[in-house]
């Protein structure tokens, strides 16, 4: 049976629950766009938020809306609230609950949750969020500012939000911190805070019949001795940028000292069975003890390949007249991701991969930032204060456009207490203690940040 719900959670719920039919996927621009002006509407009429960038404003058609909203309290500290409000697509089947519309499901040994497209990613996180800041608000609010930036399209490079935060002047003032609250209780283990995260460049690697040889339209495979064929120039194409032996693996970097004195505290309680659990995996492409894989895991720069289709497609005894693999190239901080593209490039100038082209969507560096910055022992404090104890990693081997934010703010916080998974896949959910536990742990990283109390002093 589901466990009672508190008058706090319902709220939430209920916000979530709100979110959940707008389908603010990549491409169904008409879906973000009213999601950004139904959010900016709430923040308005919910937290006094004023719009520094109104959504009715901006008419770009192939881009969706920022929301930028300012609480405005006078106070001494600046903080930036960021989210997202795009999801990944998804269709009905295999799911427990139509995956725009969510539902609640009781699971053995994970008790009560909530099932929808971006109820780990970031929806549930962006409801727990602006409720604990309502929480805040009506308890006569927060002695701090508050920069609110929701964008639609952290899942496609955060185009629009990174030139927005390089205009001159930067219309987001200077602040202590950035925090993107997120579930950060992966698979149910220990929180996790990461002091930066790895840089991003997505595209893809294309291949049409043209001079070099390949049809310009299908033909039958009983030519291919004498036809060359675009996919087969697409796999000698993608081996030659990043071997296949190394999965991916194009470079890595040594690992710096401060990193890996953290990384050594990490491996003592770190399991990796249980994260090939989480993961859904047997087993690891690297080797070595709980330390040297962490090492691996973080230090090496990979092109992950996410898809590969030739056109037409499902045409058995066929040559293609084209084909392609959509790519992610992800660079830890360190790494200089424009070079490593620029010798992606120069390989793929050389005769035998003439017709191959590598089309690039958008791209962000790396960034990283100390373990003393602003923020951290204020996160490190809201676990503790529920009984949680952190794993605190060097960076992120996953990727936030946290470089756009360092002229704002000398951190970039992703945290939040909270049980969730199958982000990006089938039966997505957050947990609903995991979602109380959030939002509480937001609202207590926000009072810790904007205290005179020493952190010693805090609940451990």
């Amino acid at each position: 049976m589901t466990r009672s719900i508190s008058p706090s959670l319902q709220a939430t719920l209920d916000l979530l629950k709100a979110m959940t039919p707008f389908a603010s996927v990549s491409g169904q621009l008409s879906q973000q766009r009213e999601l950004a002006q139904w959010l900016e509407d709430w923040i308005r009429q919910q937290l006094n938020g004023v719009p520094v960038l109104p959504v009715s404003l901006q008419n770009d058609e192939n881009t969706p809306p920022l929301v930028h909203m300012r609480i405005e309290r006078q106070a001494a500290k600046t903080l930036v609230l960021y989210n997202m409000y795009d999801v990944m697509p998804a269709v009905d089947e295999g799911w427990e609950f139509p995956p725009f519309t969510g539902g609640i499901s009781e699971w053995p040994g994970t008790g009560a949750v909530y099932i929808a497209r971006g109820a780990e990613n970031n929806k549930g996180p962006l409801a727990g969020m602006l409720m604990a800041v309502k929480a805040l608000c009506d308890a006569g609010g927060p002695d701090v500012n508050l920069e609110i930036i929701l964008e639609g399209e952290e899942e496609t490079g955060s185009g629009r939000l990174r030139r927005y935060l390089a205009q001159e002047p930067c219309p987001v003032p200077s602040a202590g911190a950035v925090f993107f609250p997120s579930l950060c209780e992966y698979g149910g283990g220990e929180p996790r805070v990461y002091l930066g995260f790895s840089g991003l460049s997505g595209g893809r690697l294309r291949v049409s019949g043209g001079a070099w040889g390949g049809p310009h339209t299908a033909i039958h495979a009983s030519n291919a001795n004498w036809i060359a064929s675009p996919v087969w120039r697409l796999v000698h194409a993608l081996h030659a940028i990043a071997p296949a032996e190394n999965s991916g693996v194009i470079t890595r970097q040594p690992v710096d000292e401060p990193a890996n004195q953290l990384l050594h505290t990490l491996a003592e309680q770190f399991s990796i069975r249980d994260e090939l659990r989480f993961r859904r995996s047997e087993t690891l492409s690297v080797s070595g003890d709980t330390l040297e894989c962490l090492q691996q895991l973080i230090n090496g720069a990979v092109l992950n390949i996410s898809e590969i289709r030739s056109d037409p497609q499902q045409a058995r005894g066929v040559i293609p007249h084209s084909a392609s693999a959509e790519l992610a190239l992800r660079v830890p901080p360190g790494i200089d991701g424009e070079n490593l593209l620029a010798a992606m490039r120069q390989t793929l100038s050389r005769p035998e991969f003439g017709g191959v082209e590598l089309e690039l969507d958008d791209s962000y560096p790396g960034h990283r930032f100390p373990r003393n910055s602003p923020g951290v022992d204020a996160l490190l404090a809201s676990y503790q204060a529920q009984g949680a104890q952190p794993q605190v990693w060097p960076w992120a081997p996953g990727c936030a456009p946290a470089y756009t934010f360092a002229r704002i703010a000398p951190a970039f916080l992703i945290g939040g207490l909270g049980h969730g998974g199958n982000a990006h896949g089938v039966n997505e959910f957050v947990t609903l203690r995991g979602l109380e536990r959030f939002q509480q742990s937001v609202t207590d990283w926000i009072r810790f940040y904007t205290r005179d109390t020493p952190f010693s002093a805090l609940p451990a």
